[in-house]
């Protein structure tokens, strides 16, 4: 597997498990603040596994950490990596790495965004 493909995939699992963070934290935190407790509860009926990553959100943070780590530094380490000289291919391997980055921009957003209202919010509610 080339350098591009690993990045690709590195950005493409991070970006899987700071979604798993937005579930856990970022959904459940926005449905109760916009007043609709009714349809967390709905959600949590129809998808139960919801329960069990706000209970083990630390791990899952933890995981979501190591992968956007681990996707950020292919992400550095490819962005140096030769492209082929064939132009249809080079411009293949411009739009795939700029694709990556985006998902892992998105990704890193997403996890952000799933940590403060996992983490920080909570701190105001005290």
């Amino acid at each position: 597997m080339d350098g591009i493909a690993q990045g690709r995939l590195t950005a493409l699992l991070s970006l899987c498990t700071s979604s798993g963070t937005l579930l856990c934290c970022a959904l459940p935190a926005m449905l109760v603040t916009l007043g609709a407790g009714a349809a967390l509860s709905s959600v949590i009926a129809v998808f139960p596994q919801i329960v069990w990553l706000s209970e083990h959100k630390e791990t899952i943070f933890a995981l979501a950490a190591a992968m956007l780590a681990l996707a950020g530094f292919m992400q550095w380490r490819a962005r140096t990596l030769p492209c082929p000289i064939d132009p249809a291919l080079a411009a293949a391997c411009t739009r795939t790495r700029t694709i990556s980055l985006r998902m892992y921009l998105i990704s890193l957003i997403i996890f952000l965004i799933g940590g403060y209202f996992a983490f920080i919010a909570p701190m105001f509610t005290r």
